[in-house]
């Protein structure tokens, strides 16, 4: 299967009857909670607010919701909002984690401490999920957010966290393509010679069930006839599911290139520790917020399945 816009994503995670509720640390924001609310409403997913108990249920209160419909929970004595909300996942009360108005690293701390049995042993990355008119479905670009300048095993980390999330959406063999400048390896450009040696790991089956071109340049890796004109021959181009760009500035630069120029929806998770973390910035906008939840919910309810 493969998702051609947000819409479809929302239709899926709200048919679904496995359970999606998100533990959100540092609920205390109207804009937060204004996103997780549309979320339940919608039946997208049901949240646990984390935080100052009193100045949620005062927030709840100023928008005419009845605080007893929610589920807020006090930070708990001697711990902070985010150690709070993951001693909820590891009692199994929740599933996926979202960041509310704390700090990243804040909320990622607790996220990476051994002793609270979330990480799995690669890295975490960024996973940012777009649709804009000019390509037929929604496509990925990692890691744009949080692996600064990966090494090569880093990057095949990052293939596998996001081949493994678009398992857990229902694909069955997503396409990747390693973004470079050129389709050739040169020794001089160490990010062909890793984009090579991605597929070729992806040839000997240390991938997953998926699909691996590089080095390929964008514009090939994103027009069949350009691929065509230039003599690349792979049949996935013009149809790739997930970029992997070759550092965060190349990741961050054409994420809003898309959004700013392509005028396209994003949403984004952070992937690679047992649950998904919706990990928007305080400027995202609403829509953003609801997408990513929606994401994070299917994401989490298929993996437990």
């Amino acid at each position: 299967m493969e998702f051609k816009n947000f819409d479809s994503v929302v239709e899926q995670v709200v048919s679904i009857p496995q359970r999606r509720v998100v533990a959100v640390a540092g609920a205390a924001d109207a804009e937060v909670i204004a996103s997780v609310i549309d979320a339940y409403e919608q039946s997208v997913a049901e949240p646990i607010l984390v935080g100052e108990k009193d100045k949620i249920i005062s927030i709840l209160q100023s928008m005419d919701k009845n605080p007893a419909d929610y589920n807020v929970v006090q930070t708990i004595e001697g711990m902070d909002e985010a150690q709070t909300a993951v001693e909820l996942i590891k009692s199994g009360d929740a599933n996926f984690l979202m960041k509310g108005m704390i700090e990243t690293a804040s909320l990622l701390r607790p996220v990476v401490n051994k002793e609270n049995g979330l990480r799995t042993g690669g890295v975490m990355s960024h996973i940012a999920f777009n649709s804009f008119s000019t390509y037929h479905k929604i496509i990925v670009n990692t890691d744009g957010g949080m692996m600064t300048y990966p090494t090569l095993e880093q990057k095949i980390d990052i293939v596998k966290n996001a081949v493994n999330t678009f398992h857990a959406l229902g694909y069955e063999c997503p396409k990747v393509a390693c973004l470079c400048a050129i389709e050739k390896v040169n020794p001089k450009m160490p990010e062909t010679v890793e984009a090579d040696a991605i597929m070729r790991a992806c040839e000997n089956g240390e991938l997953g069930n998926c699909f691996v071109a590089g080095p390929i340049s964008y514009d090939v890796a994103m027009s069949a006839d350009i691929a065509a004109h230039k003599g690349y021959n792979c049949e996935h181009c013009g149809n790739f599911d997930i970029l992997l760009v070759p550092n965060i500035h190349a990741g961050n630069i054409l994420g809003k290139t898309w959004t700013v120029s392509c005028k396209a929806k994003m949403a984004g998770l952070v992937v690679g520790a047992r649950v998904p973390i919706v990990l928007t910035s305080r400027g995202s906008s609403a829509e953003e917020k609801f997408l990513s939840i929606s994401l994070a919910g299917l994401v989490a309810a298929r993996s437990e399945a």
